[in-house]
């Protein structure tokens, strides 16, 4: 009986790591408005195509804390560098949009969805 559960135990376990290490998807998912990376990055494209800079500000900031939510939830799912190379995208972004320059902050809000699109691929 004490090996059975002892190899339960351990089947359980693994079972849970891999578990874990498999939900970027869902991870990423938004549970709220407040979350929603996606929505944000949606608006924010919007903004800087119709050149409304202070509200791509206001969606600017709104897309760092979303992310900032989200983070802590993939980060045992999805690879550093990933995590690390949208907050760079992000990062590039509001320095566009603090200049106002169209064509850079989109060439790093689409760099920024493509990184997103292929978490954890």
């Amino acid at each position: 009986m004490g090996k059975i559960s002892y190899y339960s135990a351990i089947i359980l376990i693994l079972v849970f790591f891999i578990v874990v290490m498999n939900a970027g998807d869902y991870s990423k998912k938004p549970r709220s408005e407040s979350d929603d990376v996606v929505l944000y990055m949606e608006q924010l494209q919007q903004n800087i195509l119709l050149e409304q800079w202070e509200e791509a500000e206001v969606n600017n900031k709104k897309l760092h804390k979303a992310w900032q939510k989200i983070i802590p939830r993939i980060q045992f799912s999805v690879e550093k560098d990933e995590i690390n190379a949208i907050s760079v995208n992000f990062s590039r972004l509001s320095a566009y949009i603090t200049s106002r320059e169209n064509e850079d902050a989109l060439a790093e809000l689409y760099e920024s969805r493509e990184h997103w699109d292929n978490l954890n691929k």
